[in-house]
Parts: C-alpha cells; structure tokens; sequence
C-alpha cells in the first residue's frame, strides 16, 4: 500500500526526504525516522540503475515509499523506475498538456496508460502487485517554468496525473525573478500560490520541493500535500557545519 499517497488523498501532507547522494545506506537510514515517502534523484543526484534498486528496497524495508525523480520525460526511463519498485515518479520539465499526457501513459498499464509489462524488481510490493499498481502509484509533474506555470490548471487537469511538485529554483529562473529583492520574492510566492491554486481547481495534489522544514511547513500551510523536506546531502553539511561552529571552529 502507498500509504504516502493514501495520505494525500486524505488532504493530509505527505512529508518526504530527498537523497541524492547515491548511497542506499543512507536512505535505509531516512527510511525508518518517520518520513512518508523517500525520493530518490535520479535527476540530479549520484544514481545509477543497481544502486538505485538497492535503495528502493533499503525504503520499503523501512517501512515508506519509495519514489523517484526520473531523468527527463520518457516512456522507457519512466517505466525502468517503476519496473524497480519506485511507487511514485516525478517527471521533470513538464511544460505542457502533450508532455503531462506523455508522462501519464508511461505511467500505468493499459488500458489506463500505455506502460510495458515487466515489472521484475516490484515483488518487494506483494504478488498482488500487477493487481492494484495503477490505483497505488503516484504521478508528479514538476511544473518549473514560466510556460508551464501559465499553463498549470490546464496540465494538472491531464488524466493519469496525480499532483505536481513545484521547483522553486527553476521557475524563479525561467521567469527572470531576482530572488534578493523583495519585489523578487513577492513575484515568486504568487507564482507558486497560483500554480498551488490551479492544482487545487484541477482536483489535483499540490506539491512542491522545499530545502528545510520551516519552508515546508510554509508551503504546507498554503495547501501543499506532496512535500520535500531537504535532502541527504544537505542535511548532513547543515549538521557538519553546526558541529564545528558549536566546538568554535
């Protein structure tokens, strides 16, 4: 059971745990602490195929979901990680309905989708597997730039899409906001409140990446479901660097 996604669907947020430092030792260790899901960077952090198999199942050991951001938006990558265990995928880059519609049949099996058959590292998830799968896994679409945010309500109402995970950085990027003024940022929350709303209008789950449980919880109290609090690696330079400064170094 995604009970990760179940949360969600109860209008509870789901509070997750980014790793990219491409060590299933060190999801095995998040796994257990509480979190609801683990997610897996396949896009940004230090994964490969093997390691990345190792990890998903370090997750579901613990007791959480795993899931995973793919590298980019297609149909084999997508259901490569699926095929691994992943019970949820982050899409990157969507910045239109076509690549939402694209990113949801890879997805799920037919007739709700169009994904291979093949699943050979889902036995970790029951035998009952190929039975409840397309009810359990959960598609986000990252919507990270100004088209996609213009076009959100629109690539959120995609059937087959479950939510979306907003990337804070990038569509501050995209849009050209400069992020050390205060009109900067001011531009930027109202981007992402009104792609938050647009999600909601669509009946779907809003999400987003955040560095830190006080930017979590910021965006938890404005209707985020589907939430990212920091990642592996910065987690353990933020409690480096606390050390050092606590013994005067």
């Amino acid at each position: 059971m995604n009970k990760a996604k179940l949360r969600m669907l109860e209008g509870k947020p789901a509070i997750g745990a980014e790793v990219g430092l491409g060590s299933p030792l060190a999801a095995e260790m998040l796994a257990p602490l509480g979190y609801d899901y683990v997610l897996v960077d396949n896009q940004h952090g230090a994964w490969w195929q093997e390691n990345t198999l190792y990890a998903f199942r370090s997750i579901v050991l613990g007791g959480t979901a795993p899931m995973a951001r793919v590298q980019k938006n297609d149909f084999g990558l997508i259901g490569r990680l699926l095929d691994m265990g992943a019970l949820g995928v982050v899409v990157p880059m969507v910045n239109s309905v076509e690549e939402a519609e694209a990113a949801a049949r890879a997805t799920r099996f037919p007739p709700r989708g169009g994904r291979s058959g093949g699943p050979f590292g889902a036995g970790i998830h029951g035998p009952d597997y190929m039975d409840r799968i397309d009810d359990e896994v959960f598609l986000a679409v990252q919507i990270e730039s100004a088209p996609a945010a213009e076009s959100a309500e629109a690539i959120m109402s995609v059937d087959g899409v479950d939510g979306c995970w907003i990337g804070p950085f990038d569509l501050s990027k995209s849009m050209g906001i400069d992020l050390e003024t205060e009109d900067g940022r001011a531009a930027h929350e109202a981007a992402i409140v009104g792609i938050i709303e647009d999600t909601q209008r669509a009946g779907k789950i809003p999400g987003i990446s955040a560095p830190n449980a006080e930017r979590a919880q910021f965006w938890i109290d404005r209707g985020c479901l589907f939430v990212t609090a920091g990642d592996d690696g910065s987690m353990m330079l933020e409690t480096a660097q606390q050390t050092l400064k606590d013994l005067g170094r």
